[in-house]
């Protein structure tokens, strides 16, 4: 008697990855568990709105860029102010790394209403900015939950 085992495309990778395909890994991951968030918060709270699974995973993915994009600047600025001794720049520092990552909210609102228009929705106080910024912390502490988790298997 012949017994067959199911093996997957991943079971047969055994090279350890190149940093690109890390780099891909981590953002398809990243990108995934924005589009779990969205979809949760689209489903259970009335204030997110998006009309379609199409539209979610192209918000997902902009929303990705973007985030990514606010913390490439903000470790840019942080740097300027880190290599200026003084008491000024360690307080420029976190200042700015605040305005960037509250403002970049406003900027990411604006882009997703300019991407999507009346199809994603952010409603609720203050235009839709406590809620969109409700969505961008949950999705961030998914990502550090999960990434916590993956290197606890290691």
């Amino acid at each position: 008697m012949t017994t067959t085992t199911s093996v997957s495309i991943w079971d047969t990778m055994e090279h350890t990855p190149s940093p690109k395909q890390r780099a891909f890994s981590r953002y398809l991951t990243a990108t995934l568990v924005d589009l779990a968030v969205l979809g949760l918060f689209a489903e259970y709270w009335e204030h997110v709105v998006v009309t379609s699974f199409t539209i979610m995973i192209l918000a997902a993915v902009l929303l990705q860029v973007l985030l990514k994009l606010t913390i490439v600047l903000e470790h840019h600025v942080a740097a300027f102010f880190n290599a200026r001794p003084g008491g000024v720049n360690k307080f420029m520092r976190f200042f700015t790394a605040w305005l960037i990552l509250f403002g970049s909210k406003f900027v990411i609102l604006e882009a997703l209403a300019l991407a999507f228009g009346d199809r994603l929705r952010f409603g609720g106080p203050f235009h839709g900015i406590v809620v969109l910024i409700a969505v961008v912390v949950a999705m961030l502490v998914v990502e550090a939950v999960i990434v916590k988790f993956y290197r606890s298997l290691g």
